[in-house]
């Protein structure tokens, strides 16, 4: 960590503690993550918690190269999104290594969200290809982009996963194959940023890997091969697929992959796959801790030894009740986001000297990695122990939000900085502190929900004249969306059904949760929506009037 001077002004950039790693040059992230697989060629790569199906590190390499294949035998070019609406199913890495290996451009997307919106996403990345299962077809099958359906048997309009690698294995190799560089792009995850409605990320093969590299570099070789890792944050992530999936892959161990969550499977994958790591969100932690199912296991069996927050804000409380529950298991934290990926860790390897970050930080800076704390109205560098906008630097850092300049030169400065959002700091020790969020998203229980897209909703309503989308705490799921609401003079319409309004048109995490009628919203001389007073008030209306 240290100061530097910039045209006459002190500037205050923080760096790890811990020493630089080395990234490699010329490696793609399929390249990069399945290195060295023929030394584990028997060994399980991934495996589905509910069926048992696997793919080992053998079958994981050769589908992945036979998918890739068969992207450019239908004519995939170097650069081309493909949208994958999948859960989370043992076949996932293998599509999305894939579509990287051919050139490709990998989009994840949800395949429980509603049609339109991924229909948004097919058009505003302008998708050639989509890899759908049987029951996200019937939502991409009408969008006029050609369909590779998984599972199930020939469905009209769509090429089946196993004719098409059967049909692409007879013909050969007479297609052009164009070689990938780490430079070009090889994800393109949709991620609301700072501001509103949900945008292209653009990340390079490079990208990916420098994080892979910093992060995997908190890790002891001696758990290469060794670790047994829950899949059961969305693929569609970037965090899922790379931070969890990849990572995982890349040190040679198994990745137990669970479509959703419901505890007693949960904690049954837990037990029968000897699970040594598990990223969660803060709401199962909850449901550990509090649900009477948790004692109709022998816990004693639990292998367990780590879990990982990282999509959404851990209650002091939360923490405390669950070490006390799993006394055993170490509680990490992350920080990072879809524009950056990892960011900080608050364990780290102790062979290497790395040290155990304090409760409720967010963890040292990974190696590699420059932060710095800005005020947001000079744009000056703030000091250890000073608040201010978190901004990262490093070559982890997304090219850019896909056909839009304009929300990109509001995220990325002209020095490379990458501007969070969020409010920080960093102490004496070098350990990383997030007290706020400038930026207005709302993480559900680790979604992310932007309140422009909800505030659009309503305001389409008929019967709606004006509307605010903010936050309100919540301990199970995190954070909810709750709504203000001005509506119309002769409006008949109820609360209730206003919410059933939204709710019509979005999918499940992004709901309005809770929701008043206000005779007007606040809003700052600039015209901006003044959340956070709407936010105090319902607390403060909440606390005076508790639910009974």
């Amino acid at each position: 960590m240290g100061d530097i001077c910039i045209d006459g002004e002190e500037q205050f950039i923080f760096r790890s503690n811990y020493s630089s790693v080395s990234i490699p040059e010329h490696v793609t992230l399929p390249e990069f993550v399945l290195a060295d697989a023929e030394a584990y060629a028997d060994k399980v790569a991934v495996v589905e918690a509910s069926t048992g199906k696997s793919y080992t590190y053998r079958e994981v390499v050769r589908e992945t190269s036979r998918f890739a294949k068969a992207l450019r035998s239908l004519g995939l070019r170097k650069g081309t999104v493909v949208v994958v609406a999948l859960p989370n199913v043992v076949l996932y890495p293998v599509v999305a290594l894939g579509v990287m290996a051919a050139g490709g451009v990998f989009s994840g997307v949800n395949p429980l969200a509603m049609q339109a919106e991924i229909a948004k996403q097919v058009k505003d990345s302008e998708a050639k290809f989509i890899v759908a299962d049987k029951l996200a077809h019937d939502k991409v099958k009408d969008l006029g982009v050609p369909v590779i359906l998984i599972g199930g048997d020939q469905v009209e309009g769509a090429v089946a996963w196993d004719h098409l690698l059967q049909a692409t294995d007879r013909a050969g190799s007479s297609h052009h194959e164009e070689k990938v560089s780490p430079g070009d792009l090889c994800a393109l995850p949709y991620s609301s940023g700072t501001t509103g409605c949900s945008k292209g990320v653009m990340l390079t093969h490079r990208n990916l890997v420098a994080n892979l590299c910093s992060t995997l570099s908190c890790c002891g070789e001696e758990m290469v091969g060794q670790v047994t890792t829950l899949g059961l944050v969305p693929l569609f992530h970037i965090y899922g697929i790379t931070g969890i999936c990849c990572a995982t892959l890349r040190s040679k161990g198994k990745v137990v992959v669970m479509e959703r969550f419901e505890l007693r499977a949960f904690l049954h994958a837990l037990i029968s796959h000897d699970v040594d790591f598990a990223p969660i969100v803060p709401a199962i932690m909850l449901a550990m801790v509090k649900s009477p199912i948790t004692n109709e296991f022998a816990l004693d069996k639990l292998k367990l030894k780590s879990v990982m927050t990282a999509a959404a804000p851990l209650a002091p409380e939360l923490r405390t009740a669950f070490e006390a529950k799993f006394p055993g298991v170490q509680v990490q934290e992350a920080y990072g986001l879809t524009e950056h990926s990892c960011i900080t860790l608050t364990h780290g390897d102790p062979r290497k000297g790395h040290g155990i970050a304090k409760k409720n930080s967010v963890g040292f800076i990974l190696p590699n990695i420059e932060v710095k704390f800005v005020d947001p109205n000079t744009g000056r560098s703030l000091p250890k122990n000073t608040p201010g906008e978190v901004c990262v630097r490093s070559q982890c850092v997304m090219k850019g939000y896909y056909k839009n300049k304009e929300e990109t030169e509001m995220t990325l400065d002209q020095q490379g900085w990458l501007h969070t959002g969020d409010v920080g700091y960093i102490d004496d020790d070098g350990d990383l502190f997030i007290v706020d969020r400038m930026k207005e998203l709302i993480k559900y229980k680790g979604f992310q929900v932007a309140p422009a897209e909800l505030e659009a909703i309503l305001l389409c309503h008929p019967a709606v004249e004006d509307a605010a989308v903010f936050s309100l705490p919540d301990e199970e799921a995190g954070e909810i969306p709750a709504a203000c609401v001005v509506m119309g003079r002769d409006a008949k319409e109820s609360e209730d059904d206003i919410m059933g309004y939204v709710a019509s048109s979005v999918s499940t995490y992004k709901r309005v949760r809770t929701l008043h009628f206000v005779d007007s919203i606040p809003k700052s001389a600039s015209g901006k929506i003044m959340r956070r007073v709407l936010r105090d008030n319902m607390i403060n209306k909440n606390k005076k009037h508790p639910q009974i």
